[in-house]
């Protein structure tokens, strides 16, 4: 089944990503990887970073004649910045460069300069950053593509950004959300977060938001109910809560339904195994139902700020302002672009472990098979 390792810091040589367990024959290409590190890039509120950023990449194995060969795919996303950095963020050398004593308030700077016993944050940082992110798309990519072999599409809008928020139906309408500069597909709305992140940025300030992913063709029975590690919601929160800044996580209407009767809190079911509603965000007792999955994620505004927060210089032990590093005003539309890789891999790595198939026919056929079955 499909797992990932990432490695590399936000300001070095570059990011790595080994992606094994894919079956043999799955189309992809340089193109494919450049595409969605594109999409990761956008967004209205993205900073100037972002602009100099080119997502230069190499795929070093795993690929022959656009094909996977069934062996871990190796992929590097280069530091088209590495020059400027390349003292600071040396592999050898004394420590170029200052040291970051003035740890952020809201990121990993001062947890992890206390558990690692650092007095320079930057030892922290470069790894916490949301810059991780990239690498985890090169994985999510080819999750996505495995899983379009098989009927299943992955998607997602924005639905809030500060206090801008719009109930739409699950993501389904892709141009319509690309299209946006916050990627919400309704234009009313759309124009009410770019004003609010302007405002946001005349404060020096952020702002943080809702996303929504939708999961369209899973079939019934993907997860299990047999073990807490195989639960398919549990599985998705726990993705969807490891993107840096994500702070909340909910399964279609949990939150909603957790304070209403129980009669208005299910979906009932139709003849022919369809929902009448979809409060379950298509998973019950851990397993899909049938109807499309929906993985809603809310995002803490940025923490660093052009206006920085109090903080303490971890070398002097004297109050201080937190330090300034280069940063959005908001994220929320990358975020949600992350979300889709985040919930494709668990899709796909469920639908692996239920299917099997070194090779991607052999899945495909699996696949099928069920399907005609189960009359989905």
């Amino acid at each position: 089944m499909i797992r990932f390792l990432t490695a590399g810091e936000s300001h070095g040589p570059g990011l790595v990503t080994i992606v094994e367990g894919l079956p043999k024959g799955l189309q992809i290409g340089t193109d494919d990887f450049a595409a969605e590190l594109a999409r990761r890039r956008r967004g209205y509120g993205r900073g100037g970073r972002m602009k100099i950023e080119q997502d230069e990449l190499e795929i070093l194995g795993g690929v022959r004649h656009g094909r996977t060969l069934g062996s871990p795919v190796a992929v590097v996303i280069r530091n088209t910045e590495w020059e400027n950095w390349s003292q600071i963020m040396s592999v050898e050398g004394d420590g170029a460069g200052k040291k970051v004593t003035r740890p952020r308030p809201g990121h990993a700077d001062m947890a992890g300069m206390i558990k690692y016993d650092t007095d320079d944050a930057r030892d922290i940082l470069e790894r916490a950053s949301a810059r991780e992110t990239a690498a985890r798309t090169v994985a999510g990519t080819l999750a996505r593509r495995l899983l379009g072999e098989v009927g299943i599409d992955v998607l997602s809008q924005v639905v809030a950004i500060g206090d801008v928020r719009v109930e739409l139906p699950p993501p389904a309408d892709r141009d319509a959300i690309e299209a946006s500069e916050v990627r919400c597909p309704d234009p009313d709305a759309s124009a009410r977060m770019m004003a609010a992140i302007d405002a946001a940025t005349e404060a020096k300030d952020t702002l943080g938001g809702l996303v929504e992913v939708a999961a369209h063709g899973v079939p019934v029975g993907i997860g299990s109910h047999v073990h807490h590690d195989r639960r398919l919601d549990g599985l998705l929160a726990g993705a969807v809560m490891s993107i840096p800044g994500i702070k909340g996580v909910e399964i279609g209407s949990g939150f909603e339904v957790a304070t209403g009767p129980g009669s208005m809190g299910h979906d009932e079911i139709r003849t022919d195994r369809t929902r009448m509603t979809n409060r379950a965000g298509g998973i019950e007792g851990g397993m899909s139902n049938g109807e499309v999955i929906l993985v809603r994620a809310a995002m803490k505004p940025i923490s660093t700020l052009m206006q920085p927060l109090q903080t303490v210089d971890m070398t002097t032990g004297e109050p201080a302002q937190a330090v300034r590093e280069r940063s959005d005003v908001c994220a929320v539309p990358a975020a949600g672009v992350v979300a889709e890789q985040m919930v494709a891999l668990v899709m796909a790595r469920e639908v692996q472990r239920k299917f099997g198939g070194d090779t991607i026919e052999d899945l495909v056929e699996a696949v099928s098979r069920y399907r005609a079955r189960i009359g989905s």
